[in-house]
């Protein structure tokens, strides 16, 4: 199978505009006849649920959370990118583009990139009109930060809360449509299958989680807004819900699934502290506009900090090492998120570590509380050499940006960060692979859409920080809701569609037979004993960086514990019922074939890029090295019975608008 981006024609600037201006319409009337299936409640599928049930269709939405207002989404931090230019320091749309194509690494698709920039302005007025509290200057007019990857300020935020802040309005509009009897939502419910009928997306198998119903649900489109598949090294930022199971039913069905090795790193976690962990805890990036990054120039200093003889704050400044400073001096903290996680890997491999078990550096907050210390004394008419009032007024500022970021980080670590540096490490966070979508966010499964973190489309091989919320709302309010109504069109006639078609009774025969499997299963281990394994191959073979013997290895090991899993996994309890094991151990079952395709794909990509770091493949200063002549593409995978009969499927990557050269940094 051929694969069509249906990229439309002329210049990039003008794509958008012209697709929208030559797409088939439904009229009201007709959108009343039509229905839609939206899996995932998140900025993405949140965001276009209500939009679409706002244009009149008929909205079923799914989230296996108690409420919508629970999906990941909320976790998000820092801000959401928009090239407003509210700074005046030189943005622009064609700034945000090229910053998120050169941030990927030259492995995004460039017309959906350019589209992302375009309509991001859209999505500020829109959640302001939605009540959203953007942080706003002492004027009234909004702020804005840095994060890294980029030389403005383009970044909105609601303190340390933007994801929490931009969902509420999301499910404030998708409250009114449910209000207005245009959406029926269903809590606690999980696709665990979709139903193809004549070649096209018609509906799909969900299980109730309260009761273990499996029912049956129909549509004449269906939208996946299921977010990532970070949860396959178990240890994750992701909440412990995150799965990837609805992105994998549908890759099964025919859905090809793109660039699953582009997994981001993100360089600013509260590092690991032993094997009881469920997960990792993310502090925002943002936290490095203002945040130093740091370890010890000398090994014996980092040992005796190691074993608790000296604190981060015995160091003076000559003993500090801002190594991303020292390294990247153009972009200093402010660095990708790729190339931040390397770099702190490298010192604490280097033996430079500075928490227990040696994988933590300090992140510094001292300089900041001083700067904006000073000025508020300088303008308040005080002593600017006061110290300790100079430190009150600074923290009092630095608390007005991060306050709740630095209250969670003392309630888990047991340290006040305003005294003491954070200590971070690189931890799993977002994946930029996905089910491959076309130009209209249509899967190779006719009537099946991917939006948000759940498809490929937008960040190449690294996603810039603040990105992941403006392409969350870009798909949802304004990219979904045109497209989707140029594959509806020829169905206005159609009609409702029946959950008795053969198609329907054999899905919902093999969601039975795999669930009532697992029940019957006499295994001995629970499933978090094989997700842990699983991760833990994931990290050691084919995480931070990844080399063709380990990629090998993992995936000999990932199917051999896959086999293992079937055999062994022990479910306890009924089908039946309320049962969060038997949830588990379907997502985990996607997990043991994800993570395979993961390595496989990692092995067959001979280069470095992004998220992407084959040891085999990096400059002599340790930089990514990317092969642009061989590898310049999507690689899309199809299914063809186990991941190691995938079938790799390539879509060139032909850059008219950006010159490919080796990213710098420096």
């Amino acid at each position: 199978m051929a694969l069509d981006s249906k990229i439309p024609n002329g210049p990039i600037a003008d794509k958008w505009t012209n697709y929208k201006d030559h797409i088939n319409l439904v009229n009201p009337a007709n959108k009343r006849n039509l229905d839609i299936i939206v899996v995932g409640t998140g900025l993405a599928g949140g965001s276009a649920a209500a939009t679409l049930a706002e244009l009149g269709y008929n909205v079923k939405a799914f989230c296996f959370q108690d409420s919508p207002r629970r999906a990941h989404s909320i976790a998000a931090q820092g801000g959401i990118n928009a090239a407003k230019n509210y700074k005046g320091d030189g943005d622009s749309v064609y700034r945000l583009f090229y910053d998120t194509v050169k941030g990927g690494d030259y492995r995004a698709r460039e017309a959906n990139v350019y589209r992302l920039a375009e309509v991001s302005a859209n999505i500020i007025d829109q959640c302001v009109a939605q009540g959203v509290p953007l942080a706003r200057e002492y004027g009234g007019l909004l702020d804005n930060r840095s994060f890294g990857g980029t030389l403005v300020s383009r970044t909105f935020y609601a303190q340390g809360q933007t994801g929490q802040q931009l969902l509420l309005g999301a499910y404030s509009a998708m409250n009114r449509q449910i209000g207005r009897g245009k959406i029926k939502m269903y809590n606690r419910h999980e696709m665990l299958d979709i139903v193809i009928v004549d070649g096209k997306a018609r509906g799909i198998i969900a299980r109730d989680l309260i009761t273990g119903k499996i029912e049956r649900h129909s549509a004449h489109a269906v939208v996946v807004g299921s977010g990532g598949y970070g949860n396959v090294f178990f240890l994750s930022t992701n909440a412990m819900g995150s799965n990837a199971t609805a992105a994998w039913k549908i890759h099964k069905k025919g859905a090809f699934f793109a660039n699953p090795c582009y997994t981001q790193i993100h360089p600013t976690c509260i590092p690991v502290s032993g094997d009881h962990q469920s997960k990792l805890t993310l502090m925002s990036e943002s936290l490095r506009n203002d945040g130093r990054i740091w370890v010890p120039k000398k090994l014996e200093d980092a040992q005796a900090i190691r074993e608790g003889k000296k604190k981060a704050i015995d160091l003076s400044e000559d003993e500090r090492d801002y190594f991303l400073e020292r390294r990247y001096p153009a972009f200093g903290n402010l660095v990708p998120r790729d190339v931040a996680s390397r770099a702190a890997k490298e010192r604490c491999d280097a033996g430079f570590g500075v928490n227990k078990t040696g994988e933590a550096v300090y992140l510094d907050f001292a300089a900041a509380i001083e700067r904006y210390g000073k000025e508020a004394a300088h303008v308040k008419g005080l002593n600017e050499n006061d110290k300790a009032l100079v430190t009150k007024l600074g923290t009092d500022i630095v608390k007005s940006k991060y306050g709740n970021l630095f209250q969670m980080y003392l309630k888990i670590v047991d340290e006040d960060p305003y005294v003491t540096p954070m200590m971070i490490y690189p931890a799993v966070h977002y994946t930029m692979g996905g089910t491959w979508v076309d130009y209209n966010l249509m899967t190779t499964i006719p009537g099946c859409f991917s939006i948000g973190e759940s498809n490929f489309s937008d960040h190449g091989a690294n996603r810039l920080g603040a990105s992941a919320l403006m392409q969350g709302l870009a798909d949802g309010y304004f990219v979904l809701p045109y497209t989707i109504g140029d594959y509806l069109a020829p169905d206005i006639k159609m009609g409702p569609i029946s959950t008795d078609l053969p198609e329907f009774v054999e899905a919902e025969k093999a969601v039975v037979d795999q669930i009532n499997k697992f029940i019957n299963n006499n295994g001995k281990h629970s499933v978090d004993y094989f997700h842990k394994k699983l991760g833990k191959i994931m990290w050691n073979k084919v995480g931070m960086a990844r080399n063709a013997k380990g990629l090998t290895e993992a995936i000999e090991e990932i199917a051999a514990l896959r086999e293992e899993f079937y055999k062994d996994v022990k479910v306890p309890g009924s089908a039946y019922e309320f049962n969060q094991e038997l949830e588990k151990a379907t997502r985990v079952a996607d997990f043991l074939e994800l993570g395979e395709l993961f390595a496989k794909d990692a092995l067959h990509r001979n280069e470095s890029c992004g998220g992407h770091f084959r040891e085999e493949y990096q400059t002599e200063e340790g930089e990514a090295l990317r092969d642009d002549e061989n590898f310049a593409y999507v690689a899309a995978w199809e299914y063809k019975g186990k991941p190691s009969d995938a079938v790799l499927h390539k879509e060139p990557l032909n850059y008219e608008n950006i010159k490919l050269v080796q990213r710098s940094y420096k």
